[in-house]
């Protein structure tokens, strides 16, 4: 089975990406496979023909992986989303396509029968940019896909027009990190049809739309870990055989994928705390960094908030708190203390103007950590 790498270097044009998909959806071409680094090696064969596509997972706590996702996955992917969607229709493409959420795209378009915009991101995620993009779509049904970054600055100080448009889609899908109250309010309070999606390149991305799994997807958990089943699983690692039966093994006739989430199912309903390492364990105690982050975020003056553990000689972990916005250290610390309780109070403090971020929009949060690690030096 032969690979096509795709440099998908900055300027690429994301539409000359169909025809060579659209072939490898279809059996005739080679699986594809874009990537954004010239000189990323791709070591190991496919496993079978049905591999279309090898996409890197994001990266942003550790070592990227090379996930291969078969058509018969990529396929139930794309026909549960128009079934959750209860419409096909055109896409608007803000995301690179070499990660999952991107590519994703451009695969439903392919299904649909529909020609996706591509918003130029040349020079970056801006306002600006997604209304001129958005104002472009054609069809009557209009999907776009986000990360919660990318909708908070499309609502931090919008104008008319981006609003308009925004309100435009029939649904904006929304996942790749944890979306805060005040986030959804805002959202809410402007009339936008936000869908949260749950999902990673192992799943062919969201695989599960306001906490209801996609047809076919099935959910358990195992001491809080969350475990993901059904055929929109990838078929593992390109070139890491061990590692892909450890995180997908074999249970009771059924493949599964063991996730690094927290999470719990009731009545089918999916709800994530968290990735299993998000709980900071300082002085003995457990303190949830979404918690922290959340309640942060609802500070005046904060628009975004990471929090992190980072080693402590003498409680283990503490907690620190990377903000963006105008806001006095010891005021996130009282405002934390408030209302959590002084064990999650962040000992470290960094203002920053931007938090940094991964090409998929995702926060860098090995980027933040070295600042933290700097910080307590």
């Amino acid at each position: 089975m032969e690979l096509l790498p795709v440099h998908t270097a900055p300027g690429y044009n994301p539409h000359a990406l169909l025809e060579p998909l659209a072939a490898a959806l279809a059996g005739e071409g080679p699986a594809v496979a874009p990537h954004a680094d010239a000189h990323q090696p791709f070591d190991g064969e496919l496993p079978n023909d049905e591999i279309a596509a090898v996409l890197s997972t994001s990266g942003s706590t550790g070592m990227p992986k090379q996930t291969m996702l078969s058509v018969d996955a990529l396929a139930a992917s794309a026909m549960g989303t128009a079934y959750a969607l209860k419409a096909e229709g055109q896409w608007l493409l803000t995301l690179p396509v070499h990660y999952v959420a991107g590519f994703q795209v451009l695969v439903r378009s392919l299904y649909a029968g529909t020609r996706p915009w591509a918003m130029d991101l040349a020079d970056g995620f801006t306002p600006e940019g997604f209304t001129q993009a958005a104002a472009e779509l054609t069809d009557r049904v209009r999907f776009t896909s986000l990360v919660p970054t990318q909708l908070h600055r499309l609502l931090e100080d919008p104008s008319p027009e981006t609003i308009k448009v925004l309100q435009r889609f029939n649904a904006i899908l929304l996942g790749g990190a944890a979306v805060t109250d005040a986030l959804r309010e805002k959202a809410r309070s402007h009339g936008l049809k936000i869908v949260r999606t749950y999902g990673m390149s192992e799943t062919c991305g969201g695989c599960v739309y306001d906490g209801v799994p996609l047809d076919g997807v099935e959910l358990t958990t195992e001491e809080g870990r969350l475990w993901i089943s059904g055929p929109v699983l990838a078929e593992g690692y390109l070139g890491k055989p061990e590692l892909t039966r450890e995180k997908f093994p074999f249970n009771s006739g059924r493949r599964w994928f063991r996730t690094d989430d927290d999470g719990t199912v009731e009545d089918g309903v999916l709800t994530v705390r968290g990735r299993m390492d998000d709980v900071i364990i300082t002085g003995g105690l457990k303190v949830s960094a979404t918690a922290v982050a959340s309640v942060l975020e609802g500070m005046d003056g904060v628009s975004e908030a990471l929090v992190l553990g980072i080693a402590h000689p003498e409680w283990g972990a503490q907690v620190a708190a990377a903000v963006v916005g105008s806001v006095n250290p010891d005021a996130v610390r009282r405002h934390a203390q408030d209302q959590l309780g002084s064990h999650a109070a962040p000992k470290i403090v960094l203002t920053l103007d931007r938090l940094p971020m991964l090409p998929n929009g995702k926060p860098d949060r090995l980027a933040v950590r070295a600042l933290f690690e700097q910080t307590a030096l």
